[in-house]
């Protein structure tokens, strides 16, 4: 247990935290963080559940989020997934769309039994990687009556079909050919390698593999994602229990994805409204914007102007809370 407070953002000295844990139903502990608003107590209020981004943990965007949504009057939680930040499950810095998925689900089972939350009235965001998982849980999950995401991210696409969906069959092939000899050498050494989660390939378009190079000064030629992701994960949002750009992913995890594409329910989610949100600038636009059209009334799509992927962390400029917050207390009624 820390007591050192270790959030990456402003703290708002007028918001209550609360450290919390619960189980999911696969027997595994996770770790949140409460955000309380004032006068929380005297009623029943609505609640709002936040996660991601992917590899990221609570006290980096998804606090600042809980946070903020609470200075609005909503009860907030925001959340370490399986296998990750303070949260339980073995092996570490390992992922499943899965259990992710059930991870909001849990949340939901927790904050449904807090006295000053109005059960009837819970919703859900998920940021960048976690937003998939969101909307997933909310298909199934009918006690959730509201899913926003921001900087969508569809992992399952992502590892399966590379940025874009640039992977050839060819290359798709190779690397599930390197995924599952991975899983033989693990297995002969009985430690779980370390890898990217995205595949690159080579000049020769072989698969790169291997762990993350992190440089220790961002590189004059990076490319603008990049430079974003490197400013925030090592540089201003830096938190030694991340995952992004502080350590690595285990070489399989992406296996589950292959095998769990995540979207496949998103039009279950009506007629329970979802929003997505996501920069004008943004090279993740694509995944909010199919998630648009794949899913069903009601929904939202909104283009932040001026705004990249990393601009909706923690960027309170560009971050529309004023939409978010209108957004849940109309259908958290």
């Amino acid at each position: 247990m820390e007591n050192k407070d270790t959030r990456t953002f402003k703290i708002n000295s007028k918001i209550e935290r609360k450290k919390v844990y619960f189980k999911n139903r696969y027997g595994i502990k996770l770790a949140g963080d409460l955000y309380l608003p004032e006068d929380y107590a005297a009623k029943k209020n609505p609640a709002i559940i936040v996660s991601g981004p992917f590899g990221a943990v609570k006290e980096q965007a998804s606090g600042l989020y809980a946070q903020e949504l609470a200075l609005r009057g909503f009860v907030s939680m925001a959340f370490d997934p399986s296998f990750g930040g303070e949260s339980g499950g073995e092996v570490r810095n390992t992922a499943s769309p899965e259990i992710f998925t059930e991870d909001y689900s849990a949340a939901v089972d927790y904050m449904g039994l807090l006295s000053y939350v109005d059960r009837e009235r819970i919703g859900v965001v998920g940021i960048c990687g976690l937003s998939g998982m969101a909307i997933t849980a909310a298909g199934t999950d009918t006690r959730i009556k509201a899913v926003a995401t921001l900087s969508m991210y569809d992992m399952s696409r992502d590892m399966s079909k590379g940025h874009m969906d640039y992977y050839t069959e060819e290359q798709r092939n190779k690397i599930k050919q390197y995924l599952s000899e991975q899983r033989w050498k693990d297995a002969e050494n009985g430690t779980f390698a370390l890898g990217n989660h995205e595949i690159a390939f080579d000049e020769k378009n072989e698969p790169i593999t291997g762990m993350l190079e992190v440089p220790e000064r961002l590189p004059e030629e990076a490319n603008p994602a990049f430079a974003a992701f490197y400013n925030y994960y090592a540089g201003r949002a830096r938190h030694p229990r991340a995952v992004n750009f502080v350590s690595s992913w285990t070489a399989t995890m992406p296996v589950s994805f292959w095998n769990f594409p995540l979207m496949t329910n998103i039009k279950e989610v009506s007629p329970r409204p979802i929003l997505l949100i996501a920069g004008e600038n943004a090279h993740s636009r694509y995944y909010s914007e199919d998630a648009y059209s794949a899913s069903k009334e009601p929904k939202e799509l909104v283009i932040v102007p001026d705004a990249d992927h990393v601009d909706l962390y923690d960027n309170m400029e560009k971050i529309p809370f004023d939409k978010l917050e209108q957004f849940f207390w109309e259908n958290l009624k």
